[in-house]
């Protein structure tokens, strides 16, 4: 199907100047877990490039302005482009913050030309929001977002020619990306030359939905059915309309939770998901947002705040009053049958109910009432974990991939103290254990003495290794932290993870 992508380059920088008045003309860098996601065009004439390590980022370009990304600040300032171009043309689908596509064969009937379409598409969001934007139309969606990038149409039929020449990097997908450099795929054309079986067999699902947009086949229409009339779902707040963003968010999460339990009932999933809502005067609103992949609940519920949040606190066509009617609508949905298990199983009444249970705790205390643990990257255990209020989306605030120089082997420790406890260590002579600048340890570790001077308590040291030196923010002077870690085994089988800091030993974590 011919495809209209509308994209804005460096949407969050963009958004960062339309809702906190940081001028994007200026050296700006958004940046996500450390790392770049987005720069400016004065940016990147510094050499400032995505990727980079938010250091390198500031040795590059000392003046750079560095802000931590927001997905609620990047689709709350999207809201009056999709707007707008939906006064020119209707069925807009907004794909991420930054992005939206719609069917080309009808705009380029009435405007003459699917030139003329872009044209006059990027005429109207420059005039009504004064954003820069690019228009790509290919066949099918992915297609036509690496064409938006050059601001290329390409000739129908003609979308695997062009995908061919792409590098794999275009794919989006780092770990599949690396693994096919690492084979000699080198373009988009290399990868999807292999056959499709051998692809899922080898690499899995999501490796064959990125062989299927190299080869140019848009995968929705093939597997989407009709919607049964019963699978949307509707709240009614006729008591307590919802004109304050952070109530809207709870609303969002709740039915959001509710629509995809009710696929994952019916073996079901869905790419789009329509949002439809309507206010105490009347005023009806509609936006309907895609997903490259299949919606989870977390990913409809993100979808679903940041429509609210761009609705109610929005620059144009706001409402006058509170929401009072909310309905999701599941489109392009799919046969998805392998639904990972949660820790309660993905149906159930001791699912339901633990769910229940742990919503109406956040209805009451608040939503840091309920915690659960993410896992992320560091160099100690105290560091890699995260954690954060049950139903948000789940990401670690370092990402785990690289190397972190100084991280502890494995195994994780089964314990990490909230606060170190001191211990004195001792070689088999009684003199303390020092380690000096090289890191040389003044003699083997012998015993360790275990709390305060009232109930002290000796401890023979059976196994030790290290040390294992931590030298962090060396360049901030007055938020650096050097220091020597040791691991020492017990008797009875269990051990203590150590820290010497400025002479003092430390006890970090326990081992059992």
């Amino acid at each position: 199907m011919r495809t209209l992508l509308v994209w804005c380059p460096d949407w969050p920088v963009i958004a960062l100047d339309l809702v906190e008045g940081i001028p994007a003309t200026g050296p700006v860098a958004v940046v996500r877990a450390n790392r770049v996601i987005a720069c400016s065009g004065a940016a990147r004439a510094d050499g400032v490039r995505r990727g980079l390590r938010k250091r390198e980022a500031q040795s590059r370009c000392p003046r750079l302005t560095v802000v931590e990304h927001d997905p609620d600040r990047d689709a709350r300032a999207f809201e009056p482009v999709v707007a707008a171009v939906e006064e020119l043309v209707v069925g807009v689908e907004a794909i991420r913050p930054g992005s939206c596509a719609l069917a080309a064969k009808g705009p380029a009937r009435y405007f003459g030309g699917e030139e003329r379409t872009a044209e006059a598409i990027v005429e109207r969001i420059a005039e009504a929001c004064g954003v820069e934007s690019q228009v790509g139309i290919a066949d099918g969606v992915f297609a036509a977002g690496l064409a938006a990038r050059t601001g290329r149409i390409v000739p129908p039929g003609e979308s695997r020619e062009f995908l061919a020449e792409l590098p794999v990097e275009a794919l989006d997908r780092p770990q599949l990306t690396d693994l096919l450099r690492r084979l000699g795929m080198r373009t988009l054309g290399d990868f999807a030359a292999l056959p499709a079986a051998d692809v899922l067999s080898r690499f899995g699902f999501d490796a064959a939905l990125a062989h299927r947009l190299a080869a140019g086949r848009d995968h929705r229409p093939l597997a989407v059915r009709r919607v049964p009339p019963d699978l949307d779902v509707t709240d009614m707040y006729d008591d307590e309309p919802l004109d304050r963003v952070d109530v809207a968010a709870f609303a969002a999460r709740s039915l959001a939770e509710r629509l995809h339990e009710k696929l994952a009932g019916h073996g079901l999933a869905c790419t789009r998901v329509a949002i439809e809502a309507v206010t105490a005067d009347g005023q009806e609103l509609h936006r309907v947002w895609r997903h490259d992949g299949l919606l989870t609940a977390v990913a409809i519920a993100d979808r679903v705040r940041w429509q609210l949040d761009g609705w109610i606190s929005g620059r144009r066509e706001r409402p006058v009053s509170g929401i009072v009617r909310l309905r999701l609508v599941p489109e392009g949905v799919l046969t998805h049958v392998g639904l990972q298990p949660g820790l309660w199983g993905e149906t159930g009444e001791e699912r339901d109910r633990a769910h229940r249970a742990l919503h109406r705790v956040q209805g009451i205390l608040g939503p840091e009432a309920v915690l659960t643990a993410v896992l992320g990257g560091g160099r100690s255990p105290d560091d890699q974990v995260r954690m954060v209020p049950w139903g948000d989306e789940r990401t670690p605030d370092r990402p785990g991939q690289p190397p972190w120089p100084g991280r502890l082997p494995a195994p994780a420790p089964a314990k990490v103290l909230p606060a170190s406890a001191r211990v004195m260590v001792y070689d088999a002579d009684g003199a303390p254990v020092e380690v000096s600048g090289r890191l040389e340890v003044s003699a083997p570790p012998a015993r360790i003495v275990i709390g305060s001077a009232r109930r002290e308590r000796t401890v023979e040291v059976v196994g030790w290794v290290g040390p294992w030196p931590v030298d962090e923010r060396w360049w901030a002077p007055e938020e650096s932290r050097r220091r020597a870690r040791f691991q020492v085994a017990l008797p009875g089988g269990w051990g203590l993870l150590l820290s010497l800091a400025g002479g003092i030993w430390s006890v970090e974590a326990v081992y059992d």
